[in-house]
């Protein structure tokens, strides 16, 4: 009986791994993995031998705010200050990027497979590049992190560097809008003064 658990915690692992593996090969070099982890159940010698292999809810979701910013730095490296949807009928993520000399670029990012739809440089001569990258100096938190630090509060669905005073990203969710220090990683609450 025990070797039956064996073999069949062995094909589970096999197919598990086979999928993982087709997944990433399907989705080529450029897409961020919204693969879930799979469930898996492997009877007990009391019970006959049987493996249930079945995704967890969710994992049809579409691509996220991290996936999104991580795409985009893999195709255009820098700093990225701020994430968002596009209001036009795509809603592909465009993700503003801006490399070390200060120029900026936004790239776009499918908002179902996670590839790069295009990039261009911003040609204004605003010096937000610079700024944004001047704000940054001395922090520690990413937009990636702070974008991770708020996702157990809701859907993100915009982050962006905040101008006004110490180095902070906002952070929006389905749920309300939220703050993360860009130095310590602090989450607080933004509270509207309704």
């Amino acid at each position: 009986m025990k070797r039956n658990i064996v073999i069949a915690t062995v094909a589970a692992a096999a197919l598990i791994g086979g999928g993982t593996v087709a997944a990433y090969a399907a989705g080529g070099d450029d897409a961020p993995s919204t693969q879930r982890e799979a469930s898996v159940r492997v009877a007990d010698d009391r019970s006959e031998d049987t493996v249930e292999i079945r995704p967890e809810a969710g994992s049809g979701a579409g691509v996220t705010a991290d996936d999104a910013i991580a795409a985009a730095l893999k195709h255009t490296p820098g700093t990225a200050v701020a994430a968002d949807r596009d209001d036009d009928a795509s809603g592909a993520w465009e993700v503003d990027v801006v490399k070390g000399g200060g120029t900026e670029y936004t790239v776009q990012v499918s908002p179902t497979t996670g590839k790069v739809l295009g990039a261009h440089r911003d040609t204004d001569d605003d010096n937000d590049g610079r700024e944004d990258l001047a704000a940054l100096k001395g922090t520690s938190v990413d937009a990636r992190e702070a974008v991770q630090a708020v996702a157990s509060k809701g859907t993100v669905t915009d982050v962006d560097l905040d101008d006004d005073g110490p180095a902070a990203w906002s952070v929006e969710t389905a749920k309300g809008e939220w703050h993360v220090d860009a130095r310590t990683g602090k989450v607080t609450q933004d509270r509207d003064d309704d």
